[in-house]
């Protein structure tokens, strides 16, 4: 196989017809080698149009997914970010590349001593992972320039909003399967106005859920 072909094919064929054409995103999908993120049994597939499994119940999200988060946060270098879920450090990593310092949390310990090892190999040192459950936000280290939620959620806990900066943009997928939203939320104001956040609808989409994502209220009959 030849890899730098077929992951130019990968950026020509699936990441720019969906809209990714920001110079800085496509440069840096060519710099860092994805399927060195991905488990060794399914490097073949490192470079496919598909969620890779990554075990635990969690996944490594579709190339153009990554492309596009990328893209829609606008990520500056002087950004402090925060990810919830390191899958295996891949997103982590591009996320370090356009940032400041990306703090990440991890649920499964064995996925945050992947991610671990995959960012000390590529020699990424922006990063602080966490083991610990922030499917209800991470206050920890906010508040943040930027939120980006790897699984899906029901409802988007008003904590994560409450931790962006003024101008902090969050990337999240909001709903149930079949049908979820990804969604940009930007932040325009704090104080009195705290809450004030503009959220667009981006696209229709389906990937797996946090691990104890919040639901909402559901009628019991």
């Amino acid at each position: 196989m030849d890899l730098e072909q077929t992951r130019y094919n990968m950026i020509e064929q699936q990441i720019r017809t969906w809209a990714v054409l920001d110079p800085a995103v496509l440069n840096l999908l060519f710099e860092l080698r994805r399927e060195e993120f991905v488990p060794t049994i399914y490097r073949s597939l490192a470079f496919v149009d598909m969620e890779i499994t990554l075990g635990y119940g969690e996944v490594m999200l579709a190339p153009k997914m990554e492309a596009r988060i990328l893209q829609e946060l606008q990520i500056k270098k002087t950004d402090t970010i925060l990810e919830v879920g390191s899958g295996s450090g891949y997103l982590t990593a591009l996320l370090a590349k356009q940032g400041k310092h990306v703090y990440s949390v991890e649920i499964v310990p064995e996925l945050k001593a992947m991610a671990e090892k995959n960012l000390q190999a590529h020699d990424i040192t922006n990063v602080t992972l966490e083991q610990g459950d922030a499917a209800y936000g991470w206050p920890d280290h906010g508040p943040y320039d930027v939120i980006v939620l790897t699984g899906s959620t029901p409802v988007l806990p008003q904590a994560f909003q409450d931790s962006l900066k003024t101008g902090g943009r969050m990337f999240a997928v909001v709903g149930d399967a079949p049908v979820m939203e990804a969604v940009l939320v930007t932040c325009m104001a704090h104080g009195e106005k705290t809450g004030a956040c503009n959220r667009v609808n981006l696209f229709e989409t389906c990937i797996p859920p946090l691990k104890n994502a919040q639901q909402p209220e559901r009628f019991v009959f």
